[in-house]
């Protein structure tokens, strides 16, 4: 299991991105608006860091700037599951591999970890975990304590004790072939006597302290490159296109996990481990077993209090289920495991003079207050600019009205304090009043779209201002057609951010469509692509051969690019699964524009999609200039793929369950877990498109109207039969 999750990735803050910007007030005072208005900043930034992070090995983010980011964005998904997007984070794990290596396909997927920043998030872990397995609280529950390594994720395949090649995690599925560089690697075993047949042994590539600052020294002396920090140093050390590099690099290796085995290492993760060092792996000896929530908390204690003489940098402790039998139950999420929590150290803030207010339009016509901040240094980066969210927290206020920061506003002027622990842009956490200077006037927030003068309404209950020029709004077209390219959608290489805006500006991009056009219209003649500042011949056919290569998409990845209100990457995957082509799921939306027709009643009983959503999707493909922008957009497309059925051999592949009453022999969340591994869709009402009603004890209106509808009912017996036993 790797220990990497997504921290310190790297973006560069921009507050000229998707509609809003994560970090107002708390979600227990959030609307939708501005859940949806949070959710959508989080995605963007957070898929430019993960790039940053993963692919360049030049991070500018401290650990707990990207740990909050997350955690805010979880919180957001949890009280609104129904406006969770496509891209989110939740969904991802690092980045797509980079080019200039070959790439590994991963036999078990690398995930990430989710994370606990205080003593209440641990003691929900140890909670959830409990209510999964239907322990009780006094029921024993062990689980391992250890350092959390603040390096790059390593997994190492042996075959009959030969090692067979190493890759890095990358995107969790795929990442790259850096088997070359691994045998160069002292502290990295070649041959393993006596090991599994099949072993893939995963843990974290670092460098010590002495070593990073003699290898600054080195590479000063030499007149070459400084890394910033350790992470940055081995990362780049490992990722070296040319072995010898590596070789000569001083890179440390510690154990903690694995992929595919052919035989187990142990029943637990303590004796799994103790066999991996047994075999000759560097193993963290500071790893303890823990027999509760209080112990897990003394370890994480203790290590915090050793931190700063450890020699290497680790940036929490994390916690693992210590029975490996327990760990296959709990099984995983879309993209971290149920059984292990990663326990960050705290951040860090600092204060500073708001120098200024911007206003930014965002894809959906938001209008997003940044602050201009004279730079200031916050946990090692330098901060000039931050979150102010909406109107509202300037003003001093939550979307309910209450007061925030004891009611005091926020002006231009203001001595302010700035938290780097929420996001990618950070927020202004704090005001002081006695620093406020003299005629310091209230900020005023415009009522008209700065960009294109249209009147920007709020709507009654929207915490958020939205620019009603629609597609008549450079700021929104633009952000859309940012939207468009990026990696979960189009990813045109060659296409990004920087050539979309330079094209925007000159009118040769000004819709989707455009870009399928542009070797027509701009590949001969007296204006062409190769004659543009920054571009050549090669560069420009290199782009009219990626762009020709994306008209084949994945459906799901089309209807995340269409940039449709509240459906971000999981929506779009469900929608498509369920959809399968593009054409069903137009004509569906088509005739789902009537809110008591079967097609609208079909598409709220897809699990994951909303009331909200579901609207915002029958409003995107209504007839108007948006569905005829999307029209001449699929026109331009060769083929549109369907969804990959991995689940086709379960007997659950593609069905419609609802479980009900109470299951004796696991728990519903994790029979919920179990049917969606095999393929099924998990809905929480029965209707005429459910399949099987799995019914325990004490089932009641949901087995009657399964009755009613000749759905196929079932008890948990036969349940477990279908999936082949407990």
């Amino acid at each position: 299991m790797d220990e990497r999750e997504e921290d310190r990735r790297g973006a560069v803050a921009r507050p000229d991105t998707e509609d809003g910007i994560a970090g107002g007030g708390p979600t227990d005072a959030m609307d939708e608006a501005t859940a949806r208005h949070e959710l959508s900043r989080l995605a963007e930034v957070l898929a430019r860091a993960e790039a940053a992070y993963y692919q360049a090995d030049d991070p500018i983010m401290a650990d707990a700037d990207y740990d909050a980011l997350k955690r805010r964005n979880a919180e957001i998904e949890a009280r609104f599951p129904h406006l969770k997007r496509a891209d989110s984070p939740s969904d991802r794990v690092g980045a797509r591999p980079a080019a200039g290596f070959a790439k590994i396909v991963h036999a078990r997927p690398m995930l990430s970890l989710a994370n606990a920043f205080d003593e209440d998030d641990l003691a929900d872990f140890d909670a959830g975990i409990r209510r999964f397995l239907g322990l009780g609280e006094a029921d024993p529950l062990a689980y391992t304590s250890e350092p959390k390594i603040d390096g790059l994720s390593l997994s190492i395949r042996y075959e009959d004790g030969k090692l067979c090649h190493a890759a890095t995690r990358g995107d969790g599925t795929e990442g790259e072939d850096v088997t070359a560089n691994v045998l160069t690697l002292a502290c990295i075993p070649r041959h393993l006597p006596g090991a599994p047949g099949v072993l893939e042994v995963r843990g974290e590539v670092f460098m010590r302290h002495d070593d990073f600052a003699a290898l600054n020294e080195r590479q000063k002396a030499a007149g070459q490159k400084v890394f910033a920090n350790p992470r940055n140093a081995a990362a780049g050390s490992l990722r070296q296109l040319d072995p010898a590099v590596t070789a000569e690099r001083p890179l440390s290796f510690f154990a903690y996990g694995w992929g595919e085995l052919s035989e187990p290492l142990g029943r637990t993760q303590t004796e799994a481990l103790a066999r991996l060092s047994a075999l000759g792996f560097p193993v963290n000896p500071l790893t303890r077993r823990c027999s509760s929530v209080a112990e897990l908390l003394d370890h994480y204690r203790e290590i915090e209090r050793a931190r700063a003489d450890l020699g290497y940098d680790i940036d929490g402790v994390v916690y693992k289920v210590d029975d490996l039998a327990l760990q296959a139950r709990l099984g995983a999420r879309s993209t971290t495991p149920r059984w292990a929590i990663a326990h960050k150290f705290p951040a860090e803030t600092a204060w500073t003079e708001l120098l200024g207010i911007d206003i930014q339009v965002g894809r959906t016509g938001a209008l997003s207050p940044v602050a201009r901040l004279r730079p200031v240094t916050v946990g090692g980066v330098v901060v000039s600019s931050a979150t102010l969210h909406n109107e509202d927290y300037i003003a001093g206020r939550d979307a309910g009205g209450a007061p925030i920061r004891g009611g005091r506003d926020i002006r231009i002027g203001d001595r302010v304090k700035v938290y780097r622990a929420g996001d990618v842009i950070p927020k202004i956490a704090d005001v002081d009043l006695t620093r406020r200077p003299a005629g310091a006037a209230p900020f005023r927030f415009p009522d008209r779209c700065p960009v294109c003068g249209a009147p920007a309404v709020r709507e009654e209950g929207d915490a958020v201002r939205r620019c009603s020029g629609g597609m008549s709004c450079d700021a929104q077209m633009l952000e859309r057609l940012r939207h468009f390219v990026s990696r979960p959608a189009f990813d045109i290489e060659g296409l990004g951010a920087r050539q979309i805006e330079a094209l925007f500006a000159d009118g040769w991009i000004r819709e989707p469509a455009d870009i399928f056009r542009l070797k027509e219209r701009y590949g001969t003649g007296p204006r062409q692509l190769r004659h543009r500042e920054g571009w050549g011949a090669r560069s420009a056919e290199k782009l009219f051969a990626a762009i020709e290569a994306r008209r084949r998409i994945p459906l799901a990845r089309l209807i995340f690019a269409l940039g449709i209100r509240h459906v971000g990457e999981s929506a779009a995957r469900l929608l498509a699964r369920h959809y399968r082509s593009f054409e069903a799921l137009a004509a569906a939306m088509t005739e789902a524009v009537d809110p008591e027709s079967p097609a609208f009643e079909t598409l709220l009983s897809i699990d994951g999609i909303g009331e909200t959503m579901a609207r915002a999707l029958v409003r995107t493909f209504a007839p108007g200039p948006e569905r005829q922008m999307i029209d001449r957009l699929v026109a331009e497309l060769e083929e549109i793929e369907p969804p990959e059925d991995r689940s086709a051999a379960s007997p659950l592949a593609g069905k419609t369950l609802v479980f009900t009453g109470t299951l004796a022999r696991m728990t519903r969340a994790e029979a919920k877990a179990r049917a969606e591994a095999l393929g099924a869709r998990v809905a929480g009402s029965v209707s005429a498109r459910t399949d099987i009603l799995v019914a325990g004890p004490g089932a009641g209106s949901k087995a009657r109207k399964a009755a009613e509808l000749g759905v196929d009912v079932i008890d948990e017996d036969a349940w477990l039969a279908m999936i082949g036993g407990g």
